[in-house]
């Protein structure tokens, strides 16, 4: 047997041990310490608002209010999904509001909510506005609040009655209170009487066009019926108040002086005066009650109406206020005109009484005019070139320097006539002039006689 060398080779075996394993990402492996923490989370998106809350204070009732501002802002680390913006709460329907926003933000972006306020009532009105998101504490909320602010008027009275009245006889004043029972100004348009008889009616007030939260006015309602019978009216009140206009009913009932008279009836001697400002004469009105009956005249009031009415004036009169004038009687008012500038004016005298037609109306006008003079010219002597016409404000003060540049010469029409037209007087001023003859030398004449013109006298 062949005997052969066997060469055994020992194998060393190496047994690799499973190592830890760490990875950059959180992964799971089959390694020690599995499962490992990761080294980093991936980020969510956060909200920061600014403010948090909106308070808008007072504003009118339906009165919308200057924009609040929210800024929002995206403070996380992934974009801002918005699924939803919208108020909410009790008196959501008060507010609104517009955005930039869109449906995302971005990372460190933000962008602006304008919220706006309109109260439907009167107090306090609270709402939110709510911010549906992906991010952490979603809705965010930002609290809304303001107070409605409105005018209220409280009347003392709806209605006043006046009883009989005798007609064309002004009865005694019925007062009305109104109140501004509200939190704001009430602001007053109107106040004005209307309606069937409103004419037969007359109202004073001290309410002027606002009056402030909690305050109070007046109003005073006269009756005067200018017929026999029923008569009503209304007082409406227009202003910002809840169930403007507000309305009072006027009533009452005209019955005759006495059994079996007739009302007073009023003559007057014109119905228009004119006046020229160089006159400086009051003219004479002459009022008479031209009653058939016992009815007597009563005089409530003398007064002057229209755009120039301080132009005019009563120098005198004696027709009183408040004294009855018999059937047949008479009284006298003169006027006067007197003007403060040139040209021509208007106004109207009104007589108030308890006569049927009353007021009783006179149409009132006047003109101021340049003054022209006119004189004879002298034929002797012959050299007589022209005039010269000095003028003063009181007697014997005329100036020592003429009004005319140069000699009056061309408003002679003829060798003894002529004019001269002062364009430079002043209204309700009394003027003196003096006239020289001025010869081809330049040597003047003594002086003419004086004349006078022009109001006062």
């Amino acid at each position: 047997m062949e005997t052969r060398a066997v060469q055994r080779r020992r194998v060393n075996t190496v047994i690799l041990s499973t190592a830890c394993i760490a990875l950059a990402l959180s992964i799971t492996v089959n390694a020690c310490g599995s499962p490992q923490e990761p080294p980093f989370r991936i980020g969510s998106p956060a909200v920061t608002l600014s403010p948090t809350s909106l308070a808008f204070g007072s504003q009118p009732v339906g009165k919308t209010s200057t924009a609040h501002d929210v800024n929002l802002r995206n403070t996380g680390e992934r974009p801002l999904s918005i699924t939803r913006l919208a108020l909410t709460g009790t008196n959501a329907s008060n507010f609104a509001q517009t955005n930039t926003c869109g449906s995302s933000v971005k990372v460190g972006a933000n962008c602006t909510i304008s919220v706006t306020f309109t109260p439907s009532a009167r107090g306090s009105r609270t709402a939110s506005l709510s911010i549906t998101d992906n991010a952490s504490g979603s809705p965010q909320t930002v609290s809304l609040s303001g107070t409605g602010a409105a005018a209220l008027v409280s009347l003392s009275s709806t209605s006043l009655a006046f009883g009989k009245q005798p007609v064309g006889t002004p009865s005694t004043a019925r007062t009305l209170t109104l109140s501004n029972t509200g939190n704001t100004t009430l602001g007053i348009t109107s106040l004005a009487l209307a309606g069937t008889n409103a004419s037969d009616f007359a109202q004073t007030n001290k309410c002027g066009s606002s009056l402030a939260a909690g305050a109070k006015c007046t109003i005073s309602v006269t009756f005067t019926p200018a017929a026999s019978g029923s008569r009503t009216a209304s007082l409406s009140i227009t202003d910002n108040a809840s169930g403007s206009h507000q309305t009072v009913s006027l009533s009452g009932t005209g019955t005759s002086t006495a059994p079996g008279d007739t009302a007073a009836l009023v003559g007057l001697s014109a119905t228009s005066l004119s006046f020229v400002d160089t006159t400086c004469t009051a003219q004479t009105l002459t009022l008479t009650n031209t009653s058939t009956g016992t009815a007597t005249l009563s005089i409530t009031s003398i007064a002057f109406n229209g755009a120039n009415a301080s132009e005019f004036d009563q120098s005198s009169t004696t027709c009183a206020i408040g004294s009855p004038l018999a059937a047949g009687d008479y009284c006298t008012i003169d006027v006067m005109f007197t003007p403060s500038v040139i040209g021509a004016e208007a106004a109207s005298l009104s007589i108030s009484d308890n006569a049927s037609g009353s007021p009783q109306t006179v149409s009132l006008s006047g003109t101021t005019q340049d003054v022209i003079l006119s004189w004879t010219g002298s034929t002797t002597p012959p050299d007589v070139v022209g005039y010269n016409v000095y003028r003063g404000t009181a007697s014997g003060g005329e100036s020592t320097t003429p009004l005319n540049s140069s000699p009056v010469a061309a408003g002679c029409t003829s060798p003894t006539t002529c004019t001269y037209t002062d364009a430079t007087v002043v209204a309700a001023t009394a003027y003196y002039y003096k006239l020289t003859a001025v010869a081809s030398d330049g040597t003047q004449s003594a002086p003419s006689q004086e004349a006078r013109i022009g109001c006062p006298n």
